[in-house]
């Protein structure tokens, strides 16, 4: 017997980001088709002088929230459409942050370090890849605990900066004092799909991570980082898969900032 839909995909983007397509109604309708619960829109931040040209303007910032709303009128009884942000977090950034989470009643706040951005790396690159990707996870430390967000994004995203150098035994340990951080704050990390797409053809984070995180009891939400509507759920079954052969029975997603949980099993089920 098929379940009926419980599942949600955490992770997703609008135009007003200046790097994806497609109208959060669009995107929900692909949630339908793939069975999904709902969806929880995550379009990213507006930082003053930070990457401009990746993220909506600091005075877009009403009109997504009037976006998002918009799709979820229109998709009330059918598909759940919930307001979120994707947070891009870099040290000093805290009060811009915790101001800008209160403008508006979000669902679900999912903070992400981009090492790609050239502010970044202007800001943080040595000319060394392995100490960057030793920064890279101090920072995601740093970051859950600000206590700012609900959850990590991608989190071993510096990998496609230069997957030549990405040896993540090599840093491990690094990672593991970064995980036992992370685990303390009680923060969520979670597994992107979208990872099958770029340079390291894995989601993110790898398997390797994903264990040590299971050995943490870090709690995981699952989302495809779709920047067009049909990369809705994309990968979602191999995703399950993934986290239930590192040992994880269930994944969460969040409803006012309170996490819902998941049971692996049904959710598998309910996709379509």
């Amino acid at each position: 017997m098929t379940a009926g839909p419980i599942l949600y995909d955490t992770h997703m983007h609008t135009p007003l980001c200046k790097h994806a397509v497609g109208e959060p109604e669009e995107y929900a309708a692909v949630a339908e088709k793939r069975g999904l619960a709902g969806i929880t829109v995550t379009c990213h931040n507006p930082a003053p002088g930070w990457s401009p040209k990746v993220r909506m303007d600091e005075e877009q910032f009403d009109e997504y929230v009037d976006l998002v709303d918009r799709a979820r009128r229109e998709w009330a009884g059918r598909v759940d459409v919930l307001l979120g942000l994707e947070s891009d977090f870099v040290p000093g950034m805290e009060s811009w942050l915790e101001d800008l989470h209160a403008r508006a009643p979000l669902n679900y706040v999912l903070g992400s370090v981009h090492t790609h951005l050239p502010q970044y790396r202007k800001r943080y690159y040595r000319g060394d890849s392995r100490e960057f990707q030793r920064t890279y996870f101090e920072h995601l430390a740093l970051a859950a605990e600000t206590r700012l967000v609900d959850s990590l994004a991608h989190p071993d995203l510096v990998k496609n900066d230069d997957p030549e150098a990405w040896e993540p035994g090599e840093i491990l340990d690094d990672i593991r004092r970064a995980l036992d951080r992370v685990a303390a704050t009680r923060t969520a990390m979670e597994l992107n799909t979208s990872g099958l797409q770029k340079r390291v053809r894995e989601m993110n984070p790898c398997p390797a991570i994903l264990h040590e995180m299971r050995a943490r009891d870090i709690p995981v939400v699952i989302g495809s980082d779709a920047h067009r509507p049909d990369r809705v759920a994309a990968d979602f079954e191999q995703a399950l898969d993934l986290l239930e052969k590192v040992g994880y029975e269930e994944i969460r997603y969040y409803v006012e900032r309170d996490a819902v949980h998941v049971k692996i099993h049904k959710a598998r089920a309910s996709l379509r």
